[in-house]
């Protein structure tokens, strides 16, 4: 068994074990509902329906995001990933409006003596949903590292949004509490409305984040990390890079580079030298996937930055040794 079949199988036994876990996070908090009949609860469990609808989601995305590129999807399917990305962040949109209905309801009940909040039971009820917030904190984490390890972008959002949802737990059990010795029964809902408000912000983030990735915006610590391995690793006939861009689908980073080399070299070897450059890069960077070369001529215009020696149609010595930056790297390479 080959080293990525080893990854997907990892991947989906990430995502499965997410919905599995989901599955018995939300049928404990909706147990701390029940016992207690407190809004705020119920708000934690309807985020927790989110959380089970989008692990669902991601695992169909990692799944698809696997298959290899073909005549219709020369780079791919793994954009894929961004799409359930910006699905979970509509869903936690979606589940912070169910809220604030639930919680507008629950307000209007509570001040016609209606409600069936009982105080009585509350700690129970806490007791309960914080150990399955504590729950969350673990899958969250595990999820974020997985995510990040196996350059998923579906599994690192769906890390966030469980962590998020632990953060929301926690604070829930302090408000709630607050509502136990105060006995001020009106801010069970009105804490269910700020948790919904809460979620409405990271659902927005997550759906931005996702719509600049399906537009490909450039990630700057990705150019870093590159330049910095060319830095590394670049011969001394590499004299120049410019016009340097990176494209993101899923996992698979795909990089255009033009390379400018000593215009005497014949053509095979400066095609070897563009093509073993291209590797070594993508090897030393750690990045799955792919550099592609385009070869320039140094036209003498570079002497003053060409270390190539002896070079027989040299016009002026070596001057600006240095290492290549990020903003030469992607500019246009003009002299």
């Amino acid at each position: 068994m080959n080293t990525e079949h080893l990854s997907r199988q990892t991947r989906l036994r990430v995502i499965s074990l997410s919905i599995g876990a989901g599955i018995l996070i939300l049928g404990t908090k909706y147990l701390a509902y029940k016992i207690s009949g407190s809004t705020a609860l119920l708000s934690d469990a309807i985020e927790s329906v989110v959380n089970v609808v989008a692990a669902i989601f991601a695992l169909g995305a990692v799944i698809f995001a696997e298959k290899p590129a073909d005549r219709d999807h020369p780079y791919g399917h793994g954009k894929i990933e961004h799409f359930s990305a910006a699905f979970e962040g509509s869903l936690i949109a979606l589940a912070a409006v169910m809220i604030w209905w639930t919680a507008i309801k629950a307000l209007d009940t509570h001040f016609r003596g209606a409600s069936t909040f009982n105080p009585e039971s509350l700690g129970k009820g806490l007791a309960v949903n914080v150990l399955a917030g504590c729950m969350n904190g673990l899958l969250g984490a595990f999820l974020i590292h997985m995510g990040k390890k196996q350059r998923s972008r579906a599994i690192e959002a769906d890390g966030h949004h469980v962590l998020s949802d632990f953060w929301t737990t926690l604070g829930i059990a302090v408000a709630l509490l607050l509502v136990k010795f105060t006995g001020i029964l009106w801010l069970d809902p009105v804490i269910a409305i700020i948790v919904g408000t809460l979620l409405a912000i990271t659902g927005v983030k997550l759906v931005h984040g996702s719509s600049q990735a399906l537009l490909d915006m450039e990630d700057p610590s990705v150019l870093e990390h590159l330049v910095a391995v060319i830095n590394r690793v670049r011969p001394e006939d590499i004299i120049a890079i410019h016009e340097l861009r990176t494209l993101r689908a899923g996992r698979y980073t795909h990089v255009d580079i033009h390379v400018v080399i000593p215009e005497f070299y014949p053509i095979n070897r400066g095609h070897d030298l563009a093509e073993d450059f291209g590797k070594l890069v993508i090897a030393e960077s750690g990045l799955e996937g792919e550099l592609h070369t385009h070869v320039d001529p140094c036209q003498i215009a570079w002497c003053r930055q060409c270390g190539v020696d002896p070079c027989p149609i040299r016009s002026e010595p070596r001057t600006e040794a240095g290492p290549i930056t990020v903003e030469s790297a992607t500019g246009a390479g003009t002299i």
